[in-house]
């Protein structure tokens, strides 16, 4: 660990410095667990409850499409691969939770406390570099798939209204500005993500639209009577064959989002009481969970592809495939906004907390940064407190995020880019190198080379994804005009 690591490290949790040097007598022993803080209480169910909630999310919207890119042999392979490599470094990950000993270590509290213990500074700092572009991205994608299930319920109601004559054209350029200023509004909330509701809220709507997208699914297999789609997906004469190629490495990207969480393990391990060693519930807590999310996931995107086939829409709700019931349709995508309106909040919260500490730390005597602004808000007791560079910088992020979802409003290219960006370093390469750290790996051993392989390869996936999502967008931007994209 280097000097300013370590200052650092003191510094960050200067709250326990006591146990350090002082070990309580033995009955205060029971609340409070080894680092000072309260007693860790969770357990396998409420680890894989956790995980189950933070995976099932809007990734299991363009699972069909990119099932139907693949075709019904390599669409489950593939999914089944990547099941594979997440539970592999999930469980490499839950080695890293304590730095050094599994029983008795010093324990990470996040990813990324993980990483700077383990790895040191420089990769600590590429590995934030990253998780903050990840997170970026998954702002722009959650401003797009919003904006589209507000329209789609319009949509769904001028259909029904005209009877289906009508095509209902329009823009979502509408819809993402009122996203983008509910967000604004939001994110001036001070800590909007420690409410504790939220993600209650946020998993029950997860699920109901995954399991209406499910269910809408299947009662349309049964109506046509039919498997629809083909072994090897999409045709070629239905698109390029180049086209076939980059929505392919597309897909894979798109799968690869749906896999997209083994960031917030470390955090979720840190619920877990011990003993058992915190590092065997969570492998347990893994085991279960993508067994669970997969099995839930081959459920969506197959039953989706056999309803329609290779003219899968990228995004399952809102694709009018399914045009009735459209008031189940329009409850399904309300769930959709509500899920996705506190779960923006929930990760660019992490960057907003990145750039105001930044600040403060580049600028401590700037007024606009420490100059508490107060403001009574009728109804409430207490005066709303905030700062100018708060206000400003988290309005400009929203604005930012929401300008760039309306110049490329494509759902499934950029959720295929997101998936690239955060699968091989996130997911497999810095929990590769952490575990080979911490176990001590020898360099050339068997076990060393495995682990080097899995890793190129995963590399290798991702960048075949990216530069597939982003062939996407050149080929996308061509057809539409940037702003004026109507559905």
């Amino acid at each position: 660990m280097g000097e300013t690591a370590a200052a650092n490290h003191h510094h960050h949790h200067h709250g326990h410095q006591v146990f350090d040097a002082y070990v309580p007598p033995q009955p205060a022993f029971k609340c409070f667990d080894d680092d000072g803080r309260l007693k860790r209480t969770g357990t396998v169910w409420t680890a894989s409850a956790h995980i189950i909630t933070a995976v099932i999310g809007s990734g299991v919207l363009s699972l069909a499409w990119a099932i139907a890119q693949l075709g019904w042999v390599a669409g489950p392979a593939v999914m089944l691969v990547f099941s594979l490599v997440t539970l592999y470094s999930s469980t490499l990950l839950s080695d890293c939770y304590r730095t050094g000993d599994a029983v008795s270590g010093k324990r990470n509290y996040t990813y990324m406390d993980a990483v700077r213990s383990i790895l040191g500074g420089f990769k600590f700092k590429i590995c934030g570099l990253i998780q903050y572009l990840n997170l970026f991205g998954i702002a722009i994608g959650y401003t797009i798939a919003a904006s589209i299930s507000m329209m789609a319920i319009k949509r769904s109601n001028c259909f029904h209204k005209s009877g289906g004559k009508d095509p209902c054209h329009m823009s979502s350029n509408p819809y993402m500005i009122i996203f983008g200023v509910t967000e604004i509004l939001l994110s001036q909330v001070p800590d909007f993500d420690q409410i504790w509701w939220i993600s209650i809220v946020a998993a029950v709507m997860s699920f109901t639209y995954s399991a209406i997208g499910l269910a809408l699914g299947i009662v349309q297999v049964a109506a046509n009577g039919v498997f629809k789609g083909s072994l090897t997906g999409i045709s070629i004469g239905t698109v390029t064959q180049t086209q076939k190629i980059w929505r392919t490495f597309q897909a894979l990207g798109d799968i690869a989002f749906a896999y997209s969480y083994s960031v917030v393990l470390i955090e979720i391990q840190d619920t877990v009481r011990s003993p058992p060693s915190e590092s065997k519930t969570m492998k347990k807590a893994t085991k279960l969970s993508i067994a669970i999310t997969t099995i839930f996931y081959m459920l969506c995107g197959s039953m989706g592809y056999a309803a329609f086939g290779d003219a899968a829409p990228g995004n399952l709700l809102t694709g009018f495939g399914f045009y009735n019931p459209f008031w189940l349709l329009d409850i399904a995508n309300a769930a959709i906004v509500v899920h996705l309106i506190g779960a923006y909040q929930v990760f660019s919260q992490p960057i907003f907390a990145f750039a105001e500490k930044s600040a403060s730390e580049r600028f401590p005597d700037n007024d606009l940064l420490t100059k508490e602004l107060e403001f009574k808000i009728p109804g409430f007791r207490s005066p709303y407190k905030t700062n100018v560079f708060r206000v400003v910088f988290r309005c400009s992020f929203v604005v930012l995020t929401t300008v760039i979802s309306m110049l490329m409003p494509f759902f499934n290219d950029v959720v295929g880019i997101l998936g690239a960006l955060g699968f091989w370093p996130l997911t497999v390469y810095f929990p590769v190198e952490m575990y080979i750290k911490q176990r001590k790996v020898e360099k050339w051993s068997t076990r060393w080379v495995c682990l080097q392989m899995l890793s190129v390869a995963c590399l290798v996936i991702s960048v075949v994804a990216g530069v597939g999502s982003i062939a996407g967008v050149m080929l996308d931007l061509k057809v539409y005009k940037p702003f004026q994209s109507t559905y």
